[in-house]
């Protein structure tokens, strides 16, 4: 099932979520690193609106996408890089849990923070145990 998360627009196969990384960060976000309160906000915003989509979505399957910046992610989490690279839901919360608290080592910036947010609930709520990340799709 493919995954892209747009400046903001996110799609899941044929469903269409009304956020993005851009609008997340614009909306929710005040500061770099985003706070622990703009944090729960965005997460708040992110889960309503999957709320609302998600019987139009299978749960359960594996994602696609060609995103650099879920590679970013990826390499973040420790996954090797490579022409295809598979990055775990407890990989991606792991992530979180280490930019949330403000750990040495990711980058920094709006679109990192609202991305590895998107990402995180996508997979929590609607049941992905994994992405995979190729850039031939």
């Amino acid at each position: 099932m493919l995954l892209h998360i747009g400046a903001e627009r996110t799609s899941v196969a044929d469903a269409t979520l009304p956020f993005g990384w851009r609008s997340i960060a614009r909306d929710c976000f005040r500061h770099d690193p985003p706070s622990p309160l703009e944090l729960e906000n965005a997460i708040a915003a992110v889960e309503d609106e999957v709320a609302r989509a998600h019987e139009g979505i299978a749960k359960g399957t594996i994602l696609l996408t060609d995103n650099s910046t879920i590679r970013e992610i990826a390499l973040a989490a420790g996954v090797p890089a490579g022409a295809e690279m598979t990055l775990a839901r407890e990989a991606v919360e792991h992530t979180f849990q280490r930019f949330a608290s403000r750990a040495p080592g990711l980058p920094a910036g709006g679109e990192f923070a609202a991305m590895v947010l998107i990402l995180r609930e996508l997979m929590h709520h609607l049941d992905f145990p994994s992405i995979v990340i190729r850039f031939d799709l």
